[in-house]
């Protein structure tokens, strides 16, 4: 993958699909240049077992084929720049859930762009209108937030999330926030 953004996309759709209803995503660049990317959500978890072969090309869990190679991906992307990747999961009953986070040294020459994180938050909302999400952008100018569930109490039930005016809303305000961080 060429941008952190589809690696966001990819570990986020994995958290939907394993039954997760809260997804949190930040982001927080320091001062130095290091980026902190955390993932953690409230699905089923990983076995011990499963989480020992997750960062290995050709393990998956998938049936529809034999490798997996987004979380291989984005730990070699971050080790590239002098960073790294830690996964914690568990799948015991009132405990379940995983958290990712990778670090990158935005100064690397092997770092990534971010891409166009807008349209990939909007694009899993709009995938999973159900499921909260919780983004944080923490940068040393200011700071891009969005929680689903914030949303969803202004809007009432009988709205989706996913329905076009409320999308176009979301777009265009986390827009503002990070023209407003990128104008101080």
């Amino acid at each position: 993958m060429k941008e952190l953004s589809l690696n966001i996309l990819d570990v986020a759709k994995n958290s939907t699909a394993a039954g997760a209803s809260l997804v949190k995503i930040s982001l927080d660049l320091s001062e130095s240049g290091m980026l902190t990317l955390s993932i953690v959500d409230n699905g089923c978890g990983m076995s011990e077992e499963t989480l020992l072969g997750v960062t290995d090309p050709f393990y998956t869990t998938r049936k529809t084929r034999k490798v997996g190679m987004g979380l291989p991906l984005l730990k070699m992307a971050a080790e590239m720049t002098g960073g790294g990747l830690t996964i914690t999961s568990s799948d015991k009953a009132g405990e379940s859930g995983t958290s990712l986070v990778a670090t990158f040294d935005t100064n690397s020459i092997d770092c990534m762009p971010l891409g166009d994180i807008v349209s990939t938050i909007c694009i899993l909302i709009a995938g999973s209108p159900e499921v909260d999400f919780v983004f944080t952008d923490t940068r040393p100018k200011g700071r891009v937030a969005l929680a689903t569930s914030e949303l969803r109490e202004v809007l009432g039930e009988g709205i989706s999330l996913a329905e076009l005016e409320v999308q176009q809303w979301i777009k265009e305000y986390l827009e503002e926030q990070y023209r407003e961080i990128e104008n101080l």
